[in-house]
């Protein structure tokens, strides 16, 4: 993939990469164990760009990373993304993925469903082909393939450094439980619940 050019910012999670061609986004990287490294991972995926202030467009998405990853509700639906080097199906997993607002998730089955290529949500051989568009996504967080999940609500994978840990983090975030995790007072001890009037 090609870029004009890239940048490393802070976020609440570690130093994050984004690089841009034009006026469009054409990689997100989640840090790596440091700075160095998400440096020479941006330079190994983009090994013609230059390290630079970002245009208007892609500090648009940085800003909006950055208070997602505060914890804010950020929709990034509406960064531009340049998937002229995406293939079609990936394409099509990422447009769905997408649309998976902040604290929800979808499972991998889902999301095959929902682009037609199985007739029902489960663990499929069109699940596993999501999970494998999902592992080469260029774009995390701008597409949020950390709000997908495997059947029965289990985390599958997460390529990220960090694996499932950054997964959990991410999702925690944004305020995500999973459907069995007890509320807030259901983890308290009986004698310090609030009592119902």
């Amino acid at each position: 993939m090609t870029s004009d050019g890239f940048a490393l910012f802070d976020t609440a999670i570690g130093r994050c990469g984004i690089a841009w061609d034009g006026h469009a986004v054409v990689g997100v990287q989640l840090p790596e164990a440091d700075e160095g490294k998400t440096r020479a991972r941006m330079l190994r995926r983009f090994p013609e760009a230059r390290e630079a202030s970002p245009p208007p467009e892609a500090a648009q998405a940085v800003d909006g990373i950055v208070a997602l990853l505060r914890g804010e509700p950020r929709d990034l639906s509406a960064v531009a993304l340049d998937m002229a080097q995406v293939p079609p199906f990936d394409r099509r997993v990422y447009q769905v993925a997408r649309t998976i607002p902040a604290g929800a998730t979808l499972t991998y089955g889902d999301i095959a469903a929902r682009i037609g290529e199985s007739g029902e949500s489960g663990e499929s051989g069109e699940a596993r082909d999501v999970g494998q568009a999902l592992g080469r996504n260029p774009f995390p967080l701008v597409v949020p393939c950390h709000r997908v999940l495997a059947a029965g609500g289990k985390l599958g994978g997460f390529s990220a450094n960090g694996g499932i840990a950054t997964k959990l983090r991410l999702l925690a975030i944004e305020g995500w439980q999973p459907n069995d995790a007890p509320t807030l007072f259901e983890s308290l001890p009986l004698a310090a619940r609030p009592r119902r009037r």
